[in-house]
């Protein structure tokens, strides 16, 4: 039997894959490809007030199931959130990074924009560079956008997917993190400009949009 094309995401947090690029998850694995969500955080500081492992229990859990919505596998590391960088580092996470993709040897990795204002966004955009440069075969490379909604800066060539038929999914993969309130703490307007206005650039009702950084 021939090997599955692999695709693998690289999320800060634990909803962000779904969020960047979840229709288009939902959209490889319908076409038989195995997809990866490499998940580098709970996002323990979104609950405060509560114990940190119970924090990390719930998110888990939601990311579980929004994942098995889309039909993809995802692995949690357990970076602190503002700390990327220096957890990264002290764990030698690229270590183990690397062995993981040089095993799935994925066709396509998708990370986040070095525009997104957030700092663990950025960080995770650089982590995924560096891991990149090391490894013994040279996938494509693609970043999405959470935060930075509009580009200004970037001038790579665009990959436009068409997600009409897993628009669906992926919202009732969002909605799995019902901690996170995600309609309010990402607009669902936001969502829906952002699809409609990828759509229109191929004629489709839905779409995700992709940079191709290398």
């Amino acid at each position: 039997m021939p090997k599955k094309e692999t695709i693998v995401v690289f999320s800060a947090h634990s909803d962000d894959f779904v969020i960047g690029a979840g229709g288009t998850i939902a959209k490889y694995a319908q076409e038989g490809k195995k997809v990866l969500a490499i998940v580098l955080s709970y996002g323990e500081k979104s609950h405060p007030w509560l114990k940190r492992k119970v924090v990390k229990s719930m998110r888990a859990k939601e990311t579980k199931e929004a994942s098995k919505l889309l039909k993809c596998k995802s692995i949690f590391f357990d970076l602190k959130e503002g700390k990327f960088r220096e957890g990264y580092q002290e764990a030698n996470l690229q270590e183990t990074l690397l062995k993981i993709i040089e095993k799935e040897k994925p066709s396509k990795i998708f990370t986040h924009s070095h525009e997104d204002p957030h700092p663990d966004h950025r960080a995770v955009h650089q982590i995924t560079l560096e891991v990149f440069e090391k490894l013994s075969h040279q996938p494509e490379l693609y970043m999405y956008s959470i935060w930075n909604p509009v580009s200004f800066k970037t001038h790579y060539p665009s990959l436009y997917v068409d997600i009409s038929k897993t628009f669906s999914l992926k919202l009732k993969a969002l909605w799995k993190f019902r901690s996170q309130k995600v309609h309010v703490s990402y607009p669902f307007i936001l969502l829906m400009y952002k699809a409609i206005k990828d759509g229109f650039k191929m004629r489709a009702r839905f779409g995700e949009h992709f940079f191709r950084i290398k």
